[in-house]
């Protein structure tokens, strides 16, 4: 219900939902199947972790995302261009996070992505 409820505002926001997931295997799966241009992560999944599932999707190219989390995250090892929200949070909250997000992406000398440059 929760990620249904997101996807609304998300989609009242202009974004567009290409898919959800909630466990750790389908996050990645689908993160390599959609290719995003964001991707808001749970730290917890019914099944696995958010936090690794972004590990292992950083691991292939760089994505902006935020994590939404009703814990702290901060003893968590998290990627410097991670933004975190704490839950409960508002539409506006949410906005500014997915706006920090996106400003947030690294880049190389020559101005590209650095996973991209590597490849």
């Amino acid at each position: 219900m929760i990620a249904l409820a997101l996807e609304e505002v998300l989609g009242l926001m202009g974004h567009e939902v290409c898919g959800w997931a909630s466990t750790e295997a389908e996050a990645i799966a689908s993160a390599h199947h959609t290719n995003p241009d964001l991707i808001i992560v749970d730290g917890r999944l019914r099944v696995g972790s958010g936090i690794d599932a972004m590990r292992k999707i950083l691991s292939v190219r760089f994505i902006p995302h935020v994590y939404v989390s009703g814990d702290s995250l901060i003893a968590e090892d998290l990627a410097p261009e991670s933004v975190i929200l704490r839950k409960p949070f508002s539409d506006d909250e949410l906005s500014d996070a997915i706006a920090r997000a996106m400003d947030r992406v690294p880049h190389t000398p020559s101005g590209g992505n650095p996973q991209e440059a590597a490849r």
